[in-house]
């Protein structure tokens, strides 16, 4: 049996966090979703500090994350892990909804793997998280260790 390793969804929009949980939950992976409420948060559990200094080892398949959060955005939250060697490897996929072309090419630039606009329709939402849910957590292999 193959064993989930955890998604890291960085949002702070309760409803959206719902949503992706649900979406996610038709695939049972639910279970292993860890929720961040914003980048400081992201760092805060990357690096086992502070509320996640317990939290059980290793990295997330795949960090999905927002731009537009408070303390720290999802751009800085990107320049942070592309700046360490111990997670620059880290995939992380912008799920946003901006659709601002400085945010995009910004992205890009610092090393973001996928960018998403999250999609206004619930259905289309819904399937778009499953598609990038069973790709970056069952599908996709990369070389993050711990």
């Amino acid at each position: 049996m193959i064993e989930l390793k955890t998604i890291l969804l960085a949002e702070d929009n309760p409803n959206d966090v719902e949503l992706t949980i649900e979406a996610l939950t038709e695939h049972n992976l639910a279970n292993n979703v860890a929720v961040v409420n914003d980048g400081v948060e992201v760092m805060e559990y990357l690096r086992y500090e502070g509320k996640y200094k317990e939290r059980k080892k290793g990295m997330p398949a795949v960090l999905l994350l927002d731009i537009k959060m408070p303390r720290m955005d999802g751009i800085e939250v990107l320049r942070s892990i592309r700046s360490d060697d111990h997670f620059k490897m880290l995939p992380v996929v912008m799920l946003t909804s901006s659709r601002e072309e400085p945010d995009l090419k910004k992205c890009y630039e610092l090393g973001v793997n996928a960018y998403v606009v999250k999609p206004v329709n619930f259905k289309d939402f819904i399937d778009a998280v499953q598609h990038i849910g069973i790709f970056w957590a069952l599908l996709n292999e990369h070389p993050i260790k711990e």
